[in-house]
């Protein structure tokens, strides 16, 4: 089987999922966390380089406060809870997203977090927190904009690789696979830019229950895709 370098889930449907259990939306964001270092360890173990989540988007913001601060208190533990499996797994953690929106006391657990994980070798973790696509080819334009103010950079130098290396994901190569749980079809402003030749998986499955198995499902189905990058395919 041909494992993807490099996989990008949308994690959709913890409310939906309490829900149906009879339990609060924070139940399920608390599990769908749980869930994240699950998958992490089985898309290592099967060969998988890169993974990112799309965790909490600029637009998760207009969710009711109390949500949204639950979000934040479970972000809180989350940081330390990654940072102890980072260390046993060797995973190298990164965050995408304008981390100026995040409180001071997140965003120093988050260079920390990445600091200490910076020269591991195992999964290369994406966690994208207060991540908007649109925001971040905003904040790669004002970047390009200043540096040819200043001389940096001259309009004939601009390409897709150099604008590339402008965007929050520098460094790390485009997904492979991009898949989003609880049956919505859509991508939501994720990696607009970095998901111009990625094959799409779409499940019913809500995100705390997406297990190893349902992983595999999405594999096979990469498996079955014809991946010629833009080519017209002859009949």
């Amino acid at each position: 089987m041909n494992i993807p370098k490099h996989v990008a889930i949308i994690l959709d449907g913890n409310g939906r999922w309490a829900k149906s259990k009879g339990m609060p939306r924070n139940y399920g964001h608390a599990q769908g966390s749980k869930n994240v270092e699950i998958i992490c360890e089985e898309a290592y173990k099967m060969g998988i380089e890169y993974l990112t989540v799309y965790a909490f988007s600029t637009e998760n913001w207009n969710r009711p406060k109390d949500e949204v601060d639950a979000l934040m208190k479970l972000l809180r533990n989350y940081m330390k809870t990654c940072l102890k499996t980072a260390e046993k797994n060797r995973m190298c953690v990164r965050v995408i997203g304008d981390k100026t929106g995040l409180d001071q006391d997140i965003r120093n657990r988050i260079d920390e977090l990445e600091k200490a994980t910076v020269n591991n070798d195992g999964l290369h973790f994406q966690i994208a927190l207060n991540y908007g696509s649109r925001d971040e080819i905003i904040r790669a334009v004002k970047r390009i904009m200043e540096d040819t103010r200043e001389g940096k950079l001259l309009p004939k130098q601009m390409n897709e690789a150099v604008f590339a290396d402008y965007l929050d994901t520098k460094g790390i190569p485009e997904p492979d696979l991009m898949i989003r749980t609880s049956g919505e079809e859509r991508i939501s402003n994720f990696l607009l830019w970095q998901l111009a030749y990625t094959e799409f998986y779409f499940t019913d499955t809500p995100w705390p229950a997406f297990t190893k198995e349902e992983l595999l499902k999405a594999i096979e189905a990469y498996n079955q895709r014809d991946r010629r990058f833009g080519l017209i395919k002859e009949e």
